[in-house]
């Protein structure tokens, strides 16, 4: 009987081979885009935590700020909610960061250092948000022996924002095609069903299960939902080999590559199994 089935998929494909391969490349385009969809979640909540974890802020001290006031504001710092820690920059360290990173040496020039000593706060991840940062800014800066507080991170959230927005653009363009692809796999069994109508009314009449009607149908559908999966994943492949130079994708990959497999491979016959019920539940064995 499988058998009977699987012939009975193989005619229906070749009455309607146009739309068939129409199916299976919608539903291709439609797997990876959910695939790459779901692989720019992942990359983008790699980097967010890699670039929020790094978020820091810099508290420089008055002038006349003395040991024991600096150690005080130290502590007072790190009891805070928002600190995960503070490194304290003396102006002597200041001033050699300040070299290295410029290559100008203004001791040539000055007599003296005119770099102030300052604190660098690690954020901790929860706080690291835009809204916070500016409160925590807003707090820090009222703290006696403050005498300004920077924040150079703003860069960060402007590419966060815009990989947020990418991500909308990516899913809209995702639902766009998978809803394209259900209309092909709707329109492919609408046209399995009209082209092999007197097969079917025969059928009956000779009292064929509704199973013996439905399953040859169905197996079409799949059929193109698996071919769409494995070119999915020779598309994945070919892509990898390109991008081989992009750290987060490589180490994603390899850590979620069972979750990206059963994407590519349920994806297709997932989609088809849906619009499958829903076509063939009109069709009955009334003749």
């Amino acid at each position: 009987m499988i058998l009977f089935y699987f012939s009975e998929a193989f005619r229906s494909i070749k009455s309607a081979k146009t739309t068939f391969v129409l199916t299976t490349i919608s539903l291709t385009i439609s797997v990876l885009l959910i695939l790459f969809s779901y692989i720019s979640i992942k990359i983008s909540n790699y980097y967010a935590s890699f670039l929020t974890s790094n978020i820091k802020i810099n508290v420089f001290l008055l002038e006349s700020v003395s040991e024991k006031e600096r150690d005080n504001l130290q502590l007072e710092l790190e009891s805070k909610s928002y600190t995960e820690k503070v490194d304290y920059v003396s102006k002597d360290e200041a001033a050699e960061q300040f070299i290295r990173e410029t290559g100008e040496d203004f001791k040539k020039i000055l007599d003296y250092n005119p770099l102030p000593a300052s604190m660098v706060i690690s954020i901790t991840d929860n706080y690291a948000v835009s809204d916070s940062i500016y409160k925590i800014i807003q707090d820090i800066s009222e703290i006696d022996f403050v005498d300004e507080v920077v924040f150079k991170e703003g860069f960060v959230y402007r590419l966060l924002h815009f990989i947020d927005n990418f991500k909308i653009y990516l899913f809209v363009m995702t639902g766009m095609f998978s809803l394209i692809a259900l209309y092909l796999v709707y329109a492919t069994i609408r046209l399995i069903i009209h082209s092999r109508m007197i097969d079917f009314e025969t059928m009956k009449l000779v009292g064929a299960k509704l199973s013996t009607i439905k399953i040859p149908v169905l197996l079409n559908g799949i059929i193109a939902g698996l071919i769409s999966g494995v070119l999915a994943y020779l598309s994945l492949i070919l892509i990898h080999q390109y991008v081989t130079n992009i750290e987060a994708f490589n180490n994603l990959l390899v850590k979620d590559y069972t979750e990206y497999l059963l994407i590519i491979f349920l994806t297709g016959p997932l989609l088809v199994l849906l619009v499958s019920w829903f076509t063939l539940r009109k069709v009955s064995l009334k003749i």
